[in-house]
């Protein structure tokens, strides 16, 4: 698959949650190694990372965070949140992130996917979040749009943001991988879907890709679980991340994809061990979704920092008495707001070591 982009026009954005990362780069390196990576080391990892040679690379820890952020910010860059840091001091048009436990997939044929170059085939065709096309996404080769689809909406609207899948461990959450341990996705469906407008989505922050000017703000580390740990589903933030960015492309009239790439999740954890420190998000959950579900933004709100400022006043104004979680996720969306202000949109940029 050929890119209608330039080498520089992307980052690859690593979380690095593990010190050796020697397995995941070189298994990667087709992909990667024509791009400029960002590394972000999770600040609370002790261990020197171990990155293998042949990488047009930039590594940031914690001495990096602190300068660029200080310490007058609520935002913890810890655990997967430590990714947000390199969506801050990326400069690149696009941003594309896998986890680290994850590496390439085969399609069917025992092909290769380039998760990268389909990434950014949704991102530079259109999506129609307005109007479900039932053979799918209708810009891929040998697919177009079926009768009754009104030609008034056939142009399209930006496509903002791209969610890939997983083969072998599926994203779920702890109880449902706890019930069904030994359960593995191997169903590759080749296809990309537009998600309509007005319907919310889990966006899992294991394969994503992004237009960073367009979207790049509503990407938020806010939902920090007090219990908080090392594996996904040990997590909310790219939930409640997700949650954000898509009522924002709502608004602003832009779209979001889901389907392919597929990448291949390696096991990683208890999810028993888990179920205690997730618990807590699975049940508040049931507080976000109805209002998300709810949030209407006022035509005031044009760009998406405007967006993100009044969905957390909302945070606080409805949910934040409910629970103090969602309290330190409405201050840290303003001050993410902030953040991408002075940092993220400057021209400047720390030096990485």
């Amino acid at each position: 698959m050929s890119l209608a982009i330039k080498d520089d026009e992307v980052d690859i954005v690593i979380g690095a949650l593990r010190s050796d990362l020697t397995i995941f780069m070189n298994e990667w390196r087709p992909m990667f190694s024509r791009f400029h990576v960002i590394i972000v080391k999770d600040p609370d990892l002790k261990e020197e990372l171990k990155i293998p040679e042949g990488f047009n690379l930039d590594v940031y820890g914690k001495p990096d965070i602190d300068q660029v952020v200080g310490s007058s910010t609520s935002i913890l860059f810890s655990g997967y949140s430590c990714r947000y840091f390199g969506y801050l001091v990326s400069r690149k048009k696009y941003i594309i992130s896998v986890d680290d436990d994850c590496l390439p997939a085969r399609d069917p044929k025992g092909f290769l996917v380039d998760a990268v170059a389909q990434h950014i085939s949704n991102l530079t065709n259109p999506a129609t979040p307005f109007f479900f096309n039932t053979l799918y996404d209708p810009y891929a080769e040998g697919a177009d749009f079926v009768r009754g689809y009104p030609f008034s909406l056939r142009a399209g609207v930006k496509c903002a943001l791209s969610c890939g899948l997983w083969l072998n461990l599926a994203d779920h959450d702890a109880p449902t991988q706890a019930l069904k341990a030994r359960q593995r996705n191997s169903r590759y469906v080749d296809a990309v879907m537009t998600v309509p407008a007005r319907s919310l989505i889990p966006i899992s922050g294991i394969n994503i890709a992004f237009e960073r000017e367009a979207v790049g703000p509503a990407l938020v580390p806010a939902l920090k679980l007090a219990g908080e740990g090392k594996c996904r589903w040990e997590t909310m933030e790219d939930i409640w991340s997700g949650l954000c960015v898509k009522i924002v492309c709502d608004h602003l009239g832009l779209g979001v994809k889901t389907g392919l790439p597929y990448i291949w999740r390696t096991d990683r954890g208890d999810p028993i061990a888990s179920l205690k420190k997730e618990w807590e998000g699975v049940k508040l959950m049931e507080e976000v979704i109805p209002f998300f579900q709810s949030v209407r933004l006022p035509r005031e709100a044009t760009t998406v920092e405007e967006c993100i400022i009044e969905v957390a006043n909302a945070v606080k104004e409805r949910l934040g008495s409910m629970d103090p979680v969602f309290a330190r996720a409405a201050k840290a969306m303003l001050d993410w707001v902030k953040l991408w202000q002075s940092v993220g949109s400057s021209s400047s940029r720390s030096s990485a070591v």
